[in-house]
Order: structure tokens, then sequence, then C-alpha cells
């Protein structure tokens, strides 16, 4: 039974959810446990590693793409407390997001037609660009990465990201726990694997085939990910990665819960 979601994003990057909606949704879900892991960025109303509203442990975190070289990977960090060094990169990090929000969008328009229903802003990801893209054609989200602006879309903009090492460091300072993010999702999941030697954690439990934005496609034999797991002695975890309000679709058991939890508070002590 799953009772920490340790993957969720808010509206403060390009979930649904707030900090006043997410304990109603961690109750229908059965989750007492709720990480907030906002793409590239802080959310501004957490001031602790970890919070309690009404009723639900809520863990500060955040998910960061990096550039490993050959690919980008996302790292989660756990437990965060804001660093100079951090405030700092996310603040470049979202100016690259609006900057990059706003040439999607622009690409998109040229490309369908139409104006869209949206401008840059802070937090902006693409996410919110398929959903105004489905608000005004006859498509969904789905259709919208995959022939759109998807990483081979032609209305695709890259990113200017920290590199893996410089992510890792930002965050070593920043959190109590730096993990993998959906290991199985990376064109090269052997190579992202091999990034866990400098880390805390790997996302296991994962819905890597449970509706937009994932891909039933996608390899689910997790026997790659146990391997790095007893190698390198990680902290498994897992979340839902919901950008929507059904929490708990992945996450942690109560055994599981209590080591991540642990695992914050005692890298206080």
């Amino acid at each position: 039974m799953v009772v920490a979601d340790c993957h969720v994003h808010t509206t403060n990057s390009d979930g649904v959810l707030t900090l006043e909606t997410l304990p109603a949704a961690a109750r229908r879900a059965g989750v007492s446990i709720v990480a907030v892991t906002d793409h590239d960025r802080l959310h501004p109303d957490l001031s602790a590693p970890i919070s309690e509203l009404s009723g639900v442990r809520v863990v500060h975190g955040i998910e960061l793409r990096v550039d490993a070289g050959d690919q980008h990977l996302d790292l989660l960090g756990y437990g965060v407390e804001r660093t100079p060094a951090m405030e700092a990169e996310i603040e470049r990090l979202q100016q690259d997001r609006i900057d990059r929000g706003a040439a999607i969008i622009d690409r998109v328009e040229a490309h369908l037609e139409t104006d869209l229903p949206i401008e840059a802003r802070p937090g902006i990801g693409r996410p919110h660009i398929a959903r105004a893209i489905a608000s005004v054609t006859d498509h969904d989200v789905a259709w919208a990465f995959r022939e759109l602006i998807g990483d081979d879309g032609p209305c695709y903009v890259s990113r200017s990201v920290p590199s893996f090492e410089r992510g890792r460091e930002l965050l070593d300072e920043a959190a109590a726990i730096v993990g993998l993010a959906h290991p199985l999702r990376y064109p090269d999941p052997a190579a992202a694997l091999a990034r866990c030697a400098s880390l805390d954690a790997v996302e296991r439990a994962y819905p890597y085939s449970e509706g937009y934005p994932y891909d039933e496609s996608l390899d689910t034999d997790l026997s790659p990910v146990d391997a790095v797991i007893e190698d390198y002695s990680l902290l498994p975890t897992g979340g839902s990665d919901a950008h929507d309000e059904t929490l708990g679709v992945a996450g942690l058991d109560r055994d599981e819960a209590t080591r991540f939890i642990d695992a914050i508070d005692g890298s206080a002590v």
C-alpha cells in the first residue's frame, strides 16, 4: 500500500495542485506523506525540509534537469533548504524557462497558424503549452508532445541546464537526499543508472505506463534498478510524478516511507 508519494508537481511549476488542494488529494489516495518536487523551482511557501499541512507531511523537494553529456537527466532533491548557490541557479533556470517557453509558443503558433491561450511566465513547462494546444485543436496533450513539442518535434526548443556534476553539487549542499528520477525513461537507462554511483537514492516505484506523460513502450523491468540499489547501497524512492490531482499511483509503502523520512530527519542531526 502506497503511503508516501515522493514525486508531485504543483502550480509552482507544471502541475495543477496547490498547497491548499494537496492535503485533500493526499487523503483521497490514502497517502500521508507527499514530496513536492517542482521542476527547477523551490516552492515559495515551503520553508522547512518537512512541513505538516492538514495532517499530511509535506517534504520540500525539487526536480532538477541536468546535462550528463550523453543525455539529460532529472535529479530529485528531498528535504531541501535554500542556499545562495541554489537560489542563483534557480533564478537562471527560470529565466531560461521563460525564454524557451516563449520560443516554443512562437513556433507552435506559426506551425498551427493560430494563437495559443498562453504566455511565457515563471515556472512554464511544456505540459502547460501542450494543454494550450489541446484547447485550440481536436487533439490531446499526448499528440501535442508526439507531433509538435516533444524532443524530436518541429517546435522543440532545447534548454540551458547545469551539468550533472554541477547539479549534484548544488543539491548535495541544499538537500538531505539526492536521487535519480524515473531511471527507465531515459534514452540510455544503463548510462543513467551508472550515474547513481555518486547519488543517495534512485526512484524505483514509478508509473511508466500509467497515462500522460508516460509511455507504454518503456521497459519496466526493474532488475537493473534493483542492481544499482544493491551495488551502491541506495535508498529506493518512488512517486507518481503527478501533474494532476491523482496521487498515490506509485510510491513507498510504510516501511520504505519510514526510511525515507528518517534519512531526511537524520541528516539534520
